[in-house]
């Protein structure tokens, strides 16, 4: 057993009763979060590297410095690591976006506001990319971070339908529609094959050229 490994036997507590309680985290809910946090820095730096399919479980485990045992508590395949790390980067990638749909002119230019950062995430690492969204769609709903990813994915849609609602003055019902088929034109642009080595100014341009048709002009 790898040192500070003294937990992994021990039921999980849901990542929300350690974030979100007020009281002071014990031992072992820090030892938890140290953990994970661990395990994502050191399954994103090696998935940045070298590409997702390039990469052991047992090297992540070692550059986490803990052992494969405990790796699968919190990450039971590939995969299952990859949106681990996806959905970290994602979030960030729409809090970005949200930031700068403030001072976006426009339907189209608020939209893409918060388009462009979700595609610069997806395009760090292009297979990478692509893995995380094939994931999203045929992965397992049941485990937590195919959950998280989806979670993700509905709120880049009601960030959506928040802009076009309020820059085109279109009801919540439509500016929901319009919020789903942006939705669709993004995922299928990142994840066409015939745009892997697309930059992300090419396929932001051809994401607008898309969304000019649907979206009310202002």
């Amino acid at each position: 057993m790898v040192a500070g490994d003294a937990w992994e036997n021990e039921p999980d507590v849901p990542e929300k009763a350690m974030t979100t309680d007020t009281r002071p985290l014990g031992r072992r809910e820090r030892n938890k979060l140290d953990k994970l946090a661990r395990i994502t820095a050191a399954a994103g730096e090696l998935f940045a590297e070298r590409g997702v399919d390039d990469v052991t479980t047992q090297e992540i485990a070692d550059k986490a410095d803990i052992g494969t045992g405990t790796l699968f508590l919190y990450a039971k395949t590939k995969g299952e690591l990859l949106l681990l790390v996806q959905n970290s980067m994602y979030a960030e990638a729409l809090d970005r976006g949200r930031k700068a749909a403030e001072g976006a002119d426009g339907v189209l230019d608020g939209v893409l506001a918060v388009v462009r950062p979700v595609v610069e995430c997806n395009r760090k690492q292009v297979d990478n990319g692509r893995t995380y969204l094939r994931e999203i769609v045929f992965g397992d709903p049941a485990e937590p971070h195919h959950h998280d990813a989806l979670e993700l994915t509905a709120k880049t849609e009601e960030l959506i339908a928040e802009v076009i609602a309020q820059r085109a003055g279109v009801s919540a019902d439509t500016a929901r529609g319009l919020a789903r088929i942006v939705s669709a034109v993004m995922f299928l642009a990142m994840a066409a094959t015939v745009n892997a080595q697309q930059t992300v100014d090419r396929l932001v341009d051809e994401i607008a050229e898309q969304l000019r048709i649907i979206l009310p002009a202002t």
